[in-house]
């Protein structure tokens, strides 16, 4: 208790006191969440503390303006508003705290720790919304990243610095698949962003993941589904400022978003807030832009030769692969990982659709072998799925496509090959090595039937 007491008051010798006056205004109006403040002129994204108790005092962060009035909404639960109650600008605007102390830990999107843990140390700042940077400054993408997942690693091998999207309806699988690639990537740093989820999750995720030696370099951001909007969306944003800190010192990160859907809709929130109207499907157009800013973030960096390669899960509600949101990230990333109900209904894990499936780089990060291999076992794979009705009928007599015979004859391997438990990790190495066997024993297969016929 001493020493946490002597850390703390360590801590406080060292914050710099600003001399300035600080900032402050009145709350004027409050409807629907809105909060209009006078006398408060701050950049948006700045945050504001409302009311004079600090016990009762609440977090707003401004969203807005109107009419010379800031918009603000609360961070935090509903208070008890008082009209003319007194603002105060907080914290430096536009900036989150980021450094190596936040490894390990679990926070918010406010950078507060909500493990149970001592308060975060971090001396550096970095913009919350990131650094613009030219497109030159993208390096291509050139080095096979290790997922941990067989079927992704061989079938659809993804690149540091990629952006791939894990797309599926409710329940089928996308979370569980994040929680294995998160425990079994091969990363220097992993940042995990869980935006609008079950807390349930959350407290799961940091039992199975934060609590042996992967912990030293693993940062959780969360905020559940029952926070403000703006709370998730900084959340979301707050992550991805982690790991473009780690990936300016030179390091991989591995940035995982669940999920992508839910940041769609608390920008879709604010933008309705605000009063912009609703286009695609309900979504206000800055709703989907913040979609494409979020992702675009991700990336090789030519300069300090780090990257972060970003893995979002996307909700396709109701199942539908061109909801907005699915069609703007599938447009944006650079190759998607599509799951299948049928599949995870057989109790087939992961329950990855390998023909629907694909890799924007994977012909750069592999040799020419692996891209054809990699190609014979997809064909077997779709001709089978296309033929399953057919064949389950009985209906089907093996010789009129040679190929569906192949894919039938080697349906056992195939399966072996595309299953996985969820605590098995197979790296990239083996997974390209049980890929070109596979290959090689139906090429061997219909070779022989060739010499014989």
């Amino acid at each position: 208790m001493l020493a946490e007491l002597q850390i703390e008051l360590a801590r406080h010798r060292a914050a710099r006191v600003e001399a300035g006056p600080v900032l402050s205004g009145k709350v004027v109006a409050c409807d629907g969440g809105l909060i209009e403040v006078s006398g408060l002129p701050l950049p948006i994204g700045s945050l504001g503390l409302i009311g004079e108790d600090k016990k009762d005092a609440a977090l707003a962060e401004v969203i807005g303006f109107r009419g010379g009035h800031s918009l603000m909404m609360l961070l935090g639960d509903t208070q008890l508003l008082q009209p003319q109650s007194a603002v105060r600008a907080v914290g430096t605007p536009g900036q989150v705290p980021v450094g190596d102390a936040l490894l390990g830990r679990a926070v918010d999107g406010l950078g507060e720790p909500i493990d149970g843990g001592p308060p975060i140390d971090c001396t550096t700042h970095w913009p919350l919304g990131g650094r613009r940077e030219s497109a030159l400054e993208r390096a291509p993408v050139r080095a096979a990243f290790d997922c941990g997942v067989r079927a992704i690693n061989a079938l659809a091998t993804m690149g540091q610095g990629q952006r791939l999207g894990v797309i599926a309806g409710s329940g089928v699988g996308k979370s569980v698949l994040l929680d294995t690639i998160a425990g079994q990537a091969k990363a220097d740093i992993t940042v995990v962003a869980m935006i609008g989820e079950r807390a349930r999750e959350v407290s799961d995720f940091v039992s199975r993941h934060m609590t042996d030696v992967r912990r030293g370099r693993m940062v959780l951001v969360a905020v559940p589904a029952d926070h403000a909007a703006n709370l998730r969306l900084r959340a979301a944003q707050y992550a991805c400022s982690i790991a473009e800190y780690f990936r300016a010192q030179g390091k991989s990160v591995a940035l995982i978003v669940d999920s992508l859907t839910r940041v769609a809709h608390a920008a879709r929130e604010l933008a309705l807030v605000l009063g912009e109207p609703g286009a695609a499907r309900g979504y206000p157009p800055s709703a989907l832009a913040a979609i494409t800013r979020l992702v675009e973030r991700a990336g090789n960096s030519a300069s300090s030769g780090g990257a972060i390669t970003g893995i979002y899960t996307v909700l396709a509600d109701g199942d539908d692969m061109n909801d907005p949101v699915v069609d703007t990230a599938r447009a944006i990333l650079d190759g998607h990982i599509l799951l299948s109900r049928d599949l995870a209904q057989r109790g087939h894990y992961p329950a990855i659709d390998v023909p629907a499936s694909l890799s924007r780089v994977m012909d750069g990060v592999v040799g020419h072998e692996v891209v054809e291999a990699a190609r014979l076992v997809r064909s077997l794979i779709s001709v089978r799925e296309e033929n399953r009705d057919l064949v389950m009928m009985g209906a089907y007599r093996a010789g009129p496509d040679k190929t569906l015979d192949r894919a039938l004859e080697h349906s056992t391997a195939i399966d072996a090959f595309l299953t996985q438990s969820r605590s098995e990790s197979v790296g990239f190495g083996e997974s390209l090595d049980a890929l070109m066997a596979l290959a090689a024993k139906v090429q061997g297969q219909n070779q022989n039937g060739a010499t014989n016929g």
